[in-house]
């Protein structure tokens, strides 16, 4: 079972960017950790990270034939990307949505996500163990539904 693991903007800048928010660990080794739990779990991870939108929905769309389940940190186009989030949407693949940091205790325009009323569930504020969790959450789902 393949999970796509899906990185919006700036999140390239992981471990640069701001670490008392997004902590210190960079995106590479954010997807080891996620691809070494999902191999323990028997999954395989496909990632992919965009600063574009665009980007983002060619490799959703490109993917869906081959995937179990989306893991997203859309970034700022959680706030935002209704093209993004309609080509989640339309994969009909299970959506767990994931930010490392807790966007509902930040600034009031980061409380709302056009992502969560498709997505299964949103996962905020655990750091790199959010994406752990919503690894388990799709493979669970993917074992019980066959």
């Amino acid at each position: 079972m393949k999970i796509l693991l899906i990185h919006g903007p700036n999140l390239n800048m992981l471990g640069k960017r701001d670490p008392a928010i997004y902590g210190d660990q960079t995106l590479a080794e954010l997807e080891s950790l996620v691809t070494k739990k999902a191999k323990e779990l028997g999954a395989e991870i496909l990632s992919f990270q965009s600063n574009s939108e665009g980007a983002l929905i060619d490799f959703i769309q490109a993917k869906i034939p081959e995937a179990a389940g989306i893991i997203i940190n859309p970034g700022a186009l959680t706030h935002y990307g209704l093209s993004l989030r309609d080509a989640l949407e339309d994969s009909t693949l299970p959506v767990v949505e994931v930010h490392l940091s807790d966007i509902h205790a930040r600034e009031e325009w980061r409380h709302k996500s056009v992502i969560l009323p498709i997505a299964q569930k949103q996962i905020t504020g655990k750091g790199i163990q959010g994406y752990i969790d919503a690894l388990e959450i799709l493979v669970t789902r993917s074992k019980e539904s066959k």
